[in-house]
């Protein structure tokens, strides 16, 4: 496992200042950065009905992409209750779009009442159980490639939106920590139109510790953080990169930057102080994945 030691080396000697967080250190004479990253939550959370539990609704997808790409995936045949309207019924059994899922059919204000208040279900919803996620190892042995770390994002949409990117410039997969993270379903997997199902993630109970497995499996870590000393263009290059992202509020907590080896800020000549941390991650794996590629 990977000393302290050799990870500051690796960091070339240089002190990095993690932002103003709670519980972090701050430089007293350090200003906060006028350009880079700084997360904020700023995508809107649909409401839940009231006669409705939270751990009822993550068990509902809803919504066309979301359902079929459950329904094409191979973990979930013969589980869950495909329940659509009559016009999605007769779309899914002309395309033979079932996989061997019983199909329930309802009215459209049955579906709506399924769900939580605001859920736009487009005459599908599939009730099946939360997907378990894959083992770090499984997703980070060999080492290639770009994965991104969540540290405590809570945001459905914004970590839908996350996944939605990380398919789309080829990440391996996601790793979340297994008590701070919402469950794959419901809003998220709506915003991640069918990710979900075709990204896998992993879920670990300690993401300092999950870093240290990464880097003794060969793996560089670079958090995003709008004091970070350099740019990601300078920070990434083409070794197996976890891209470590903060929470929508606080940021990347102090004890997991501090296993990062370099914090990296995305640069915005346009003098904009803040991106949201779904527009955030997507620009990190674009950047990412050239450098992949250089």
């Amino acid at each position: 496992m990977s000393s302290k030691s050799e990870r500051n080396d690796r960091r070339s000697g240089k002190k990095q200042v993690f932002g103003n967080r709670p519980g972090g250190p701050r430089d007293k004479a350090q200003k906060p950065a006028a350009q880079g990253f700084s997360a904020r939550e700023d995508a809107p959370r649909p409401p839940r009905s009231a006669d409705r539990s939270k751990s009822d609704a993550d068990n509902y997808l809803w919504g066309r992409h979301p359902v079929l790409a459950a329904l094409a995936n191979p973990s979930r045949r013969g589980t869950g209750r495909l329940i659509v309207t009559a016009d999605r019924a007769q779309e899914i059994e002309d395309g033979r779009l079932n996989h061997g899922h019983k199909i329930e059919v309802v009215d459209n204000q049955a579906l709506t009442r399924m769900l939580p208040a605001g859920a736009v279900h487009q005459g599908m919803v599939f009730k099946v159980q939360p997907l378990e996620g894959v083992a770090l190892e499984d997703l980070a042995d060999p080492a290639r490639g770009v994965i991104v770390m969540l540290d405590q994002l809570t945001d459905p949409q914004n970590v839908g939106a996350i996944f939605r990117s990380a398919l789309a410039f080829g990440a391996r997969g996601i790793i979340v920590q297994d008590r701070h993270a919402p469950a794959l379903a419901g809003a998220l997997a709506k915003a991640a139109v069918g990710a979900t199902e075709r990204l896998p993630h992993a879920r670990v109970t300690n993401l300092s510790r999950a870093l240290e497995r990464l880097a003794d499996l060969g793996w560089r870590a670079v958090g995003l953080d709008g004091t970070g000393e350099q740019t990601l263009e300078e920070a990434l290059d083409s070794q197996p990169t976890v891209l470590v992202m903060g929470s929508e509020g606080d940021g990347i907590r102090r004890l997991v930057a501090e296993h990062c080896d370099v914090m990296a800020k995305i640069p915005m000549p346009g003098g904009f102080e803040s991106l949201n941390v779904s527009n955030a991650a997507a620009v990190a794996l674009y950047e990412a994945a050239r450098a992949q590629r250089g």
